[in-house]
């Protein structure tokens, strides 16, 4: 439980929980880190407070480096509670420690969590002297909250930056130079498309408000710090706010007696012949945060789904509502599934997906019973057709 040094007196004093595994109805099958960071000059700082189940892991860092009543400033860039939830248990150990967070709704939601703890709000481009070091705070409302900021330290150049460029992935290493750097890229893309996603609007202009500075070291709030590998993380979200489509469709489903995965096979033939790249998620296996990692980039999406008591199968709808709250650009869709009587599943699809900025390729397709090859070949037929007329 020893802090990690990552610069001349800053250190990495957070925690890693290895069992974590759904944050929000995310699957978070790699953990997490709830990061925290202490500066040591004239003021001791810590930037962020981790969930608090772990507050006594990060006060046995801290207490590594420095007696914990000896804490000064602690800036909270963020309310939420995996952000925030040691707050009050660092308060009453520092008791004459000051607490900075982003005027207005930061200061609002850190007082509606834990009371009043003596906030003291900041604004755009407003400076705090530590001694040596100087901390300038950056509003980025909507990535993901209102209440969202980050925070640059000068002279070392550390950009404290909250949610951005964060991962679920919990290891021993912090930094992008020790760790198993592939699998961290992996994170950073579900972390963005299931966390990050919806908001890239707000994303793109806190990029172009950080776009000005000099970055030599990016410390987010879950997962490992970014040194080395900064032009290839600021890359990625540059192209991933900018809702860039790669050649994949992805094809989306449940089955009862396997029509539905018939006729999602159909459709993989269509998107094969057109030269796109399908993959095919059954939902009885597949977790929706992973599906959205990949659809987050796809041009196309297709969804199907057998009609279960006059509805679309349970596993659909809650897919459809998740897809509908972080679906972040506009996507050609398909509708399709089979029925035996009531055959009400694939317009519930089609109008689920023709709300969160997407626009139907073709009718809903429907099928009775169990599919005929001729009934599948014209299924691959018309989505051909359809996608070539695009």
């Amino acid at each position: 439980m020893n802090a990690i040094r990552i610069a001349e007196g800053v250190y990495w004093v957070g925690a890693i929980d290895w069992n974590l595994r759904n944050f929000h109805g995310y699957e978070t099958e790699k953990g997490s880190t709830f990061n925290a960071y202490l500066i040591l000059d004239e003021k001791v700082t810590l930037i962020d407070a981790v969930k608090e189940p772990f507050k006594e892991e990060m006060l046995a860092r801290i207490a590594s480096v420095i007696d914990p009543s000896k804490i000064d400033i602690v800036i909270s860039n963020h309310a939420e509670p995996d952000h925030s939830g040691a707050l009050p248990f660092i308060k009453n150990i520092a008791k004459n420690v000051k607490i900075y967070a982003s005027f207005g709704a930061g200061v609002k939601d850190l007082s509606a969590y834990y009371g009043d703890l003596g906030y003291i709000g900041v604004k755009a481009g407003e400076s705090l002297s530590l001694g040596k070091r100087t901390l300038t705070f950056v509003p980025t409302p909507m990535v993901h909250w209102p209440d969202n900021m980050v925070t640059y330290m000068t002279p070392e150049n550390i950009l404290f930056s909250n949610d951005a460029f964060g991962q679920h992935y919990a290891s021993d290493e912090r930094l992008d130079t020790e760790c198993d750097l592939p699998e961290a890229y992996i994170q950073a893309r579900k972390y963005y498309a299931n966390i990050v996603q919806p908001y890239g609007m707000q994303t793109g202009k806190a990029l172009d408000a950080l776009a000005g500075l000099q970055v030599d070291m990016i410390c987010p709030s879950h997962g490992i710090i970014w040194t080395k590998h900064i032009p290839e993380i600021l890359a990625l979200y540059k192209s991933w706010v900018a809702n860039e489509y790669d050649d994949t469709a992805i094809i989306v489903y449940d089955t009862m007696w396997h029509s539905t995965e018939a006729m999602a096979h159909a459709v993989e033939s269509a998107f094969l012949a057109c030269g796109l790249k399908p993959r095919l998620y059954n939902l009885h296996f597949c977790h929706n945060s992973d599906i959205i990692a990949d659809a987050m980039t796809a041009k196309y999406i297709a969804v199907g789904s057998p009609t279960l008591n006059n509805n679309m199968m349970p596993s659909v709808a809650s897919f459809l509502t998740y897809f509908k709250g972080l679906n972040g650009n506009k996507k050609k869709f398909l509708a399709f599934g089979s029925y035996g009587w009531g055959g009400q599943s694939p317009d519930q699809v089609f109008e689920g997906l023709k709300s969160p900025k997407c626009e139907p390729l073709l009718p809903a397709i429907k099928l009775a019973y169990k599919p005929s090859g001729e009934q599948l070949a014209k299924i691959t037929a018309d989505v051909v057709q359809a996608l070539q007329n695009q």
